[in-house]
């Protein structure tokens, strides 16, 4: 296939750029490269004539017609979206228009490109979201895909109004589309700002190590290269119409994950050691949801996919590849926002 994939230069859409090329599809990466996006996390594919890519904003609807056309793409898969909840908190305009608009936009796009190319059967739009669009978790209990929306964040609110756009799309206009709700996601290329990273590189410097709150909050827990395989599945064999949530199987609260990051890294980099004696409790996050969930019971069952990387492999591999490559991430430590506390502007 030919995929039109926006956000390429993002964490998660640069694993699946890099995936998809390895699978020996045509990749066409779409990204504005704001902030969070590096073209080195798709260095490995930039010369190969498979790839290509295209700097462009999904807030510009002719800047996406001229890609479809010059492309001429067998699906989409849109990544592009502002993430950071506590970026969300502090200035939520930018996720509206990026995450609400810019859907909107690749959505019309899309549409008049596939009635222009005779509406194929086997084209698709794949939209990728979020678990945070359906709110805080109790102790007990997982997210299904009938799970009401009830989204507690400025990004989890703009994801959810992303995800009913999709669906409007594809009921009232016949596009036809799949979607997907992820856990978080952790893995290599994760742009500095967030916790895992957060806590690597600060225990590297010898820095504190934030933990919002008293650290309780519990989250489910995906490697992002298998995230990366369970899209390709949901895009090529995902029901049109239908969503899939994808989940890591792997909870954890926050201060658990961060004292495992410590030990591994007592045992890979003992210079500091021990790593744990850098946990500083900090104010929590406003609004910080207690618990996400996922429930892959749907994507295993109709799809065939679970994830394959444990939590505790995942974070070796995680902590490995920034032991191992310290210029990618140096070269990101000076972009706006990175290393800063963000999120207390509520």
């Amino acid at each position: 296939m030919k995929i039109l994939i926006t956000g390429g230069a993002g964490f998660i859409g640069s694993a699946v750029v890099r995936l998809a090329v390895a699978r020996g599809h045509e990749v066409v990466n779409l990204d504005a490269l704001t902030y969070a996006a590096c073209l080195d996390n798709v260095a490995s594919v930039a010369a190969n004539p498979a790839y290509a890519f295209e700097q462009a904003d999904i807030r510009d609807r002719a800047a996406i017609d001229a890609v479809l056309a010059r492309h001429t793409p067998d699906a989409v898969m849109h990544l592009a979206a502002e993430s950071h909840v506590d970026r969300s908190i502090d200035g939520p305009g930018e996720f509206i228009e990026t995450n609400v608009s810019g859907t909107y936009n690749l959505l019309e796009a899309t549409r008049d490109y596939w009635a222009r190319q005779g509406r194929p059967e086997g084209f698709r739009l794949h939209h990728i979201s979020t678990d945070e669009v359906f709110g805080s978790l109790g102790p007990t209990g997982r997210f299904t895909e009938v799970t009401p929306y009830a989204p507690r964040s400025p990004y989890a609110a703009s994801k959810a109004a992303s995800d009913h756009l999709v669906r409007a799309w594809h009921e009232t206009y016949g596009l036809p589309v799949v979607l997907s709700n992820c856990s978080n996601n952790y893995g290599p290329y994760h742009f500095p700002e967030k916790l895992i990273p957060v806590v690597i590189l600060n225990a590297l410097a010898g820095k504190p190590i934030p933990v919002y709150g008293a650290g309780e909050n519990v989250r489910d827990w995906l490697y992002v290269e298998d995230h990366a395989e369970a899209l390709l599945a949901v895009l090529t064999r995902g029901a049109p119409g239908r969503s899939y949530n994808i989940g890591g199987e792997a909870e954890a609260r926050n201060i658990d994950l961060v004292r495992m990051i410590c030990a591994q890294l007592d045992e890979m980099h003992p210079e500091g050691a021990p790593h744990e004696r850098l946990i500083s409790f900090v104010a929590d996050r406003p609004g910080h949801d207690a618990r996400y969930a996922i429930d892959p019971t749907r994507i295993r069952a109709e799809l065939g996919w679970r994830p394959s990387v444990t939590l505790a492999e995942g974070l070796r591999r995680t902590v490995t590849w920034y032991l191992e490559n310290e210029p990618w991430w140096r070269a990101l430590q000076g972009r706006a926002g990175v290393g800063q506390r963000l999120g207390m502007g509520a």
